[in-house]
């Protein structure tokens, strides 16, 4: 799949299959992550890769957006530096990983408000380190139409030159 469809088409899952994945498409995932470009190369990240079925379940119940990481076969908590940084450089290591995982017919969808002291403790994460996302990741349990997006148009989003000047149609 090249780039663009990958971006065109991926949607957020949130019911998987039981499947494993396996281990060469979890490498892969890990492996798009860790090549991501980051501020001044610091690569202030690390991952925890989930796969243990009593902490998955841990982290469905701990995650208040993310019920549903209990069901997944496998997720990865994206741990790194606090401070706007690591914020930015985590979050584009995520779309990495979910975008290779997206090209192997591999689902995920982002969760928030996973910062907290219990997932912290249940993960080992430092206490100067953040949890920026647990990201659940599995095979989609229900066929999804491909690229069925409910998104702005782009003459609403893109302007031209200035804000508010109106970007040609195509």
């Amino acid at each position: 799949m090249d780039a663009f469809h990958a971006v065109k088409t991926m949607l957020a899952v949130r019911e998987y299959r039981p499947d494993a994945i396996p281990e060469d498409v979890v490498r892969q995932i890990l492996e798009a992550a860790r090549l991501t470009g980051s501020s001044r190369n610091r690569q202030q990240w690390d991952f925890v890769v989930v796969r243990d079925r009593s902490t998955l379940g841990q982290l469905g119940r701990l995650a208040s957006t993310g019920k549903f990481i209990a069901d997944a076969p496998l997720a990865i908590a994206v741990v790194t530096a606090d401070g706007p940084t690591g914020y930015i450089d985590g979050a584009r290591a995520v779309q990495d990983m979910m975008l290779a995982a997206w090209d192997a017919g591999v689902g995920s969808n982002w969760v928030g408000n996973t910062n907290t002291p219990e997932i912290k403790a249940l993960l080992n994460v430092p206490a100067d380190k953040l949890v920026l996302t647990v990201i659940p990741f599995g095979y989609p349990k229900k066929k999804l139409g491909a690229g069925k997006k409910q998104r702005k148009p782009l003459a609403e989003v893109a302007h031209l030159e200035q804000f508010g000047q109106t970007y040609p149609a195509g």
